[in-house]
């Protein structure tokens, strides 16, 4: 059975903002990952009725939307939370306690991976990698980073998002809604306070390598140096 329209209000407002962002390609079907985003910042996921807008949009076939829909996992196929938590359980975050984190997430809220919980604020998701090894085991909202988590902090953070609580990311720009996210994503601006000067890099953990490349010492490791094998003669 073919997918509903957008109601006409609803459609006339989304067409506007993917000729936007289709204007910005040579080709219409390559604005196909923003305009994913564009339907996913109206509903909360990608639906039927989100791919049938896409393919209308760039002359694409509804199948073959729905092959690109679901082979990236940013995209939901089902509503999101209002904040969306993903959980690296990937090697070294797992081992640093990734897994148990997760595993508490889940009793806690009392739902599984890729559930909403019935106020519609929270969904948690396993992560492969949150690309910030440095400050395992990490946890995001909305892609925003919380570095260094435990259980306890971890069901905090979801305690407070469900409460209402003001929540700041470790690093990076203030915390916003999954759908806000989802518009920023698609390409338009972001509109955050101060986000022109948040930074989302990492601090003394993500140099550690460095340094200790260049030979020099950390904190805490008595001296310990890694010389680069080019240095051929130098102490190890």
């Amino acid at each position: 059975m073919p997918a509903e329209p957008y109601p006409p209000e609803v459609h006339e407002r989304l067409a506007a903002d993917a000729a936007e962002l289709i204007a910005r390609y040579p080709q219409a079907r390559s604005a196909l990952l923003p305009l994913l985003h564009l339907v996913q910042a109206e509903e909360g996921y990608v639906s039927a009725t989100g791919i049938r807008f896409c393919a209308e949009q760039v002359g694409l076939t509804t199948a073959e939307v729905t092959a690109v829909a679901t082979f990236y996992t940013m995209y939901r196929r089902r509503p999101a939370g209002e904040y969306h938590v993903g959980v690296c359980t990937n090697t070294l975050c797992a081992v640093l306690g990734g897994d148990q984190i997760f595993a508490e997430l889940q009793q806690h809220l009392g739902i599984r991976n890729n559930e909403t919980t019935e106020d519609g604020r929270i969904s948690i998701e396993h992560i492969e990698c949150n690309a910030a090894c440095d400050y395992a085991p990490v946890v995001m909202v909305n892609w925003e980073f919380f570095d260094n988590q435990t259980p306890q902090s971890a069901t905090r953070l979801v305690d407070d998002l469900r409460a209402g609580a003001e929540v700041q990311p470790t690093r990076g720009a203030a915390l916003c809604t999954f759908r806000q996210t989802a518009r920023i994503l698609a390409g338009f601006p972001d509109e955050r306070p101060g986000v022109v000067d948040a930074s989302g890099a990492g601090g003394a953990p993500s140099l550690a390598g460095l340094r200790l490349a260049k030979g020099e010492s950390l904190p805490g490791t008595a001296g310990a140096r890694v010389v680069s094998p080019r240095n051929e003669g130098a102490e190890q």
